[in-house]
């Protein structure tokens, strides 16, 4: 089912200067002060912690 023809739609088809400015608008979206991780280091160690317990469940060869 591969064609020859690009897609026009989609973030990937757009050009970078396009792209890096719809990516820069989430960095923004959340003033700094309610960024909690960036306030907390402990609640993000935690997060991360809690993270990789989750995805490390299940996974064959590791126990």
């Amino acid at each position: 089912m591969a064609s020859n023809s690009t897609s026009k739609r989609g973030f990937a088809s757009m050009d970078l200067e396009r792209q890096r400015e719809i990516a820069s608008k989430g960095g923004r979206s959340v003033p700094a002060e309610k960024r909690s991780f960036s306030q907390d280091r402990e609640l993000a160690s935690s997060a991360g912690r809690k993270g990789g317990q989750s995805t490390g469940t299940g996974r064959p060869g590791e126990d």
